[in-house]
């Protein structure tokens, strides 16, 4: 993958690093990473960055260098690949998978089928998930091909640029059709793996939305049997932090059905219901706002029957 700049005629560079800054956000990190490479040209001959820019010159920089990979087995187990170009992979999770390798998932985690993935179609490089699913949460996750696009989602996801829409079944039914929990998470003492809300915790924002019959007719394959004591909300996190849908639901009294860890179990789904069935954003390349949808689960269907 090649990043290209044609300098126009109205344009006032002085040097490339000028122009990988302005045009391409580039950080100094992958740009000194870039000049060590030798991966920075202008009219394809290789140039420092503090090389001097003229109308009409094209410069390039080519992240298409090998990485090492070997911190991630590869393993032959399906990958539902949603899309992909030269620059990302979007795959829709199942639930029971974690996106990360870890001592009781070092074989069979998401990364670990990416990883199988690249070798299949020759690309040597770093497993670098740009979003991040708990192991039972199903949905959509995006995988970077390399580190410029990773860079770029990562800092839309800073600025609120890069949507991630989930649904959600909760327990009882919300005295609101729509709110916003802004409640900071921080993680339990004594726990190395629940969240809870406090007030010394780091900033989470959800907004969430109570779906209407109708919509939950078009989400659920029109489904019309409702009639249930859940309410199934549709999700925007404002924030990124640990279990935030699943903290902010038991918190205003609404757990996701099913959840064990901040809910009860329950005989309808044997995890809980909470699916990332939407993302949105600015692709880094094209510039062009881009969408990616991902089917409700079975087992989420199955709760309407």
């Amino acid at each position: 993958m090649k990043l290209i700049y044609k300098v126009p005629q109205e344009a006032n560079y002085q040097t490339v690093k000028e122009v990988l800054k302005i045009e391409f956000s580039i950080s100094d990190r992958l740009l000194l990473k870039l000049k060590k490479l030798q991966k920075i040209f202008i009219n394809r001959k290789v140039v420092y960055v503090h090389y001097p820019v003229h109308k009409g010159d094209i410069i390039e920089c080519d992240l298409e260098d090998e990485e090492d990979n070997s911190n991630i087995m590869p393993t032959p187990l399906p990958l539902s690949i949603v899309y992909e170009d030269e620059g990302y992979l979007v795959i829709n999770k199942p639930a029971g998978i974690p996106v990360h390798p870890s001592c009781d998932h070092y074989v069979d985690s998401l990364s670990n089928r990416v990883r199988y993935y690249f070798d299949q179609i020759g690309l040597k490089k770093k497993i670098r998930p740009v979003n991040r699913l708990d192991k039972d949460t199903s949905g959509l996750v995006i995988f970077a091909k390399n580190e410029y696009i990773q860079e770029c989602l990562v800092r839309q996801m800073k600025t609120n640029e890069f949507i991630k829409k989930y649904i959600a079944i909760v327990n009882g039914h919300l005295e609101k059709s729509q709110g916003i929990v802004n409640a900071p998470i921080a993680r339990k003492e004594n726990s190395i793996i629940e969240r809870c809300v406090n007030l010394n915790g780091e900033t989470a924002i959800t907004d969430y939305q109570v779906l209407s019959p109708k919509q939950i007719e078009e989400l659920f394959r029109n489904n019309k049997n409702t009639k249930k004591d859940f309410d199934m909300i549709e999700c925007i996190l404002k924030t990124g932090r640990t279990h935030q849908i699943r903290v902010h639901m038991a918190h205003i009294g609404h757990p996701l059905l099913g959840d064990t860890l901040y809910g009860i179990s329950s005989p309808l789904i044997s995890r809980q219901a909470l699916h990332c069935y939407h993302m949105q954003f600015i692709h880094p390349i094209t510039k062009q706002e881009v969408q990616y949808i991902s089917e409700i689960p079975e087992d989420m269907q199955k709760i309407l029957l």
